[in-house]
């Protein structure tokens, strides 16, 4: 069957950056750090240009940009005061322009004006690289784990999806998604996680060694659901503000942040669960 222009754009774009992430994974270190940067400060203005569209308020996206490579930067050399330090001033920064802009015009009522179109700066900072700074502190082995439960879920939701059909699961949110395709995604996330946990000792290099298979299987569940969040509340933030794609720097893809939304939550959701599990063996020993 040949290739749509969508599907070969697709294809395309995938080479590119395949070969990258598999070399900042194998060197780690600052190589790593860098590819981090450029997503988290590409999805960053992305983000921001959705709320704050052509070259309005460039200063505060630029600073967000910069506090959040220092956040990344932090996660990296191991200093969650400067994390903490970063999201304090990112708040205090909110506060100041919405008093200037209340000050300048208290009589606006508009959405531009309200505390809520400030707060897209820190919310930003929330939503990138706080979450992306988890892969720093994880083993080799566990970032492929992460990437390969959320690729699955990605590609089981659309093929189950694509071939059953049936019910929708949140059409008002996602007119496409079907319950089908939802539990297609569900059970790849958890048949990867599986395979993982029979093969931990010598895959995961003892990262996950040890734990029963539930807890396999409840990863694979938990990368799923909020991989499945995380595109859910992407797609309805496009709608709320009328946007098609978060950008147009991949082709064939849209913005980098289409490509990276179901991928943020699942990175926080496995340092969670990770943290859980460990907490749960050591009180059982």
């Amino acid at each position: 069957m040949p290739l749509s222009d969508s599907h070969k754009k697709r294809v395309t774009t995938a080479l590119i950056l395949l070969p990258l992430l598999a070399l900042a994974i194998t060197l780690r270190g600052w190589p790593e750090f860098v590819l981090l940067a450029a997503l988290s400060s590409a999805g960053l203005w992305e983000f921001y240009s959705m709320f704050w569209s052509g070259g309005r308020h460039a200063p505060l996206k630029a600073a967000g940009l910069a506090l959040g490579v220092l956040i990344l930067y932090a996660g990296k050399t191991g200093q969650p005061w400067m994390i903490l330090g970063a999201l304090i001033g990112a708040f205090w920064v909110c506060n100041l322009w919405f008093l200037c802009r209340y000050a300048e015009r208290p009589e606006d009522q508009g959405e531009e004006s309200s505390y809520g179109r400030a707060s897209v700066l820190l919310t930003g900072l929330l939503y990138l690289p706080v979450m992306l700074q988890f892969l720093l502190g994880f083993e080799r082995m566990e970032i492929i784990l992460v990437l390969l439960a959320t690729f699955a879920s990605d590609t089981g939701a659309f093929y189950a999806g694509s071939l059953i059909g049936g019910p929708k699961i949140w059409p008002r949110v996602s007119p496409k998604k079907t319950w089908a395709g939802s539990l297609g995604g569900m059970t790849t996330s958890v048949g990867v996680c599986l395979l993982a946990g029979a093969v931990d000792e010598f895959w995961l290099a003892g990262a996950g060694a040890g734990r029963p298979w539930w807890m396999w299987a409840l990863l694979g569940a938990g990368l799923n659901v909020s991989s499945q969040f995380g595109d859910f509340f992407e797609s309805a933030l496009k709608r709320r503000l009328g946007v098609k794609d978060s950008g147009t720097l991949l082709p064939g893809h849209g913005g980098v942040l289409d490509r990276i939304d179901s991928l943020l939550l699942a990175v926080a959701t496995y340092a969670g669960l990770d943290a859980v599990f460990h907490f749960f063996r050591g009180a059982a020993n």
